[in-house]
């Protein structure tokens, strides 16, 4: 009887430890075709407007993180996966991608480029933050960015690229709350205001809060603490301190908006939780489909002109970009499921049948492979009504039926599926007769 319980709490630890981690989960079937479908849009579109393709490492230096998002922010304080390799470098899953961009930017010497270099990435990133609705902790990014301009169209242009995007994805009535946060010039006065101002107001933070006001005061207009939310309401706003550069970098960024009717709303409390950001920050919201609901995020960026060297680099890099969460995109109710080029609507259903055309059935279908013609199978299966009942539930217009005979004489019997006519026809001529019905 022992032995028997102990079998069975084997067996249940086995179980447990076959279940994905928490926050983190497969992706397959029509699932995992909606992402596809989705990077192949954005891409098209990126590609369209002069970006390239980049694909840095999940893991990176630890460093090239907390240097570079900075400390007192949520991901750094909390959320980031750290390990420690047997060679005893400290390692890092990526839980965004600008740092990675700069990092590779800088490593490949891409200033000697004409400049901006544009890309666009996509894939995987980690955060250990609580597992919510459309939130995970290994999530999908598609991010757009420009480097090595401080030019306010190239602000514009990543915003414009990526609402494209969302709107090809579905997307309907999007806004952007946007707003500049300033420059070494200007926000170290902007930042001692607002210092003051939370001091005066000490005793009703939260203990976060003040935290915060030790490391990163700028974090404290992005708390979710109900009591700071309403300390806020009434906070310094960045915008009333820029310096003329920056005043006239961000007058020229909404002007762009405007122009392309993107409406926004300036949002004086947005920093965006990222340290590296500088001048324009900005954030896309989607309405709710429920009745009465809050806007959805679905994207946000901003500028960073200074993560070159807070990684290490020599000088400044002024760039920008736009980061879109892919795993609340192809999950709302508005996503149209775009469908990947690899997807195509069969035409025809390939039935072999015996053990002779079972053994050539492969070397047909590559035939028609290598033409490019669709098709559905099921070579696991013998029986000619199984396959044809498949072919039906399918709504399969021609079938093409591979027997024994046909498998000696070089011939395959084409049916059509509305009718029930069918013709023989040579191996030779089957591409030149399919391309005739």
């Amino acid at each position: 009887m022992s032995k028997t319980k102990n079998t069975k709490g084997n067996i249940k630890n086995k179980i447990k430890d076959l279940s994905s981690p928490k926050g983190m989960r497969d992706i397959m079937d029509e699932e995992y075709y909606k992402f596809q479908g989705f990077f192949e849009k954005a891409q098209e579109i990126a590609v369209y407007y002069g970006f390239k393709p980049i694909d840095t490492p999940i893991l990176e230096h630890e460093e090239i993180f907390t240097s570079g998002i900075g400390q007192g922010t949520d991901i750094i304080d909390k959320e980031i996966y750290t390990l420690k390799t047997k060679g005893g470098d400290r390692l890092a899953l990526r839980p965004e991608h600008t740092a990675s961009l700069m990092r590779a930017y800088i490593q490949h010497g891409m200033q000697t480029l004409p400049q901006p270099v544009m890309f666009y990435q996509y894939g995987p990133t980690f955060r250990h933050d609580k597992p919510q609705q459309g939130r995970y902790r290994q999530f999908w990014q598609f991010d757009l960015d420009s480097l090595g301009s401080d030019k306010s169209i190239m602000d514009a242009l990543v915003i414009k690229v990526g609402m494209n995007i969302l709107e090809e994805a579905g997307a309907e009535n999007l806004s952007v709350d946007i707003n500049s946060i300033g420059d070494k010039e200007c926000r170290n006065t902007y930042i001692k205001e607002l210092t003051s101002y939370y001091k005066k107001h000490l005793n009703n933070l939260p203990s976060i809060d003040r935290e915060r006001l030790k490391i990163n005061p700028l974090r404290i207009l992005d708390s979710k603490e109900e009591k700071t939310k309403e300390i806020n309401e009434n906070a310094p706003d960045s915008v009333s301190f820029l310096c003329p550069s920056c005043k006239k970098h961000f007058k020229e960024v909404l002007e762009y908006l405007e122009e392309m009717d993107i409406p926004y709303n300036i949002n004086k409390n947005l920093v965006r939780g990222l340290s590296y950001y500088t001048r324009t920050v900005f954030e896309v919201y989607t309405e709710s489909l429920e009745e009465g609901g809050s806007p959805v995020q679905v994207a946000g960026g901003g500028r960073y002109d200074y993560l070159a060297r807070q990684l290490g680099g020599k000088k400044d890099v002024p760039a920008v970009g736009f980061s879109m969460g892919v795993d609340r995109v192809v999950s709302s109710p508005w996503y149209k499921k775009l469908s990947p080029r690899i997807i195509k609507k069969p035409k025809i259903y390939f039935i072999q049948l015996g053990t002779d055309a079972k053994l050539k059935s492969l070397n047909v279908i590559e035939i028609l492979r290598k033409a490019r013609i669709p098709i559905a199978q099921s070579l696991s299966k013998d029986s000619l009504g199984t396959q044809l009942a498949i072919a039906e539930k399918l709504a399969i217009p021609y079938t093409i039926i591979f027997g024994q005979k046909e498998a000696l004489d070089g011939t395959v019997i084409v049916r059509n599926m509305s009718n029930r006519s069918q013709e023989t026809i040579k191996l030779s001529k089957l591409l030149e007769y399919l391309k005739e019905i």
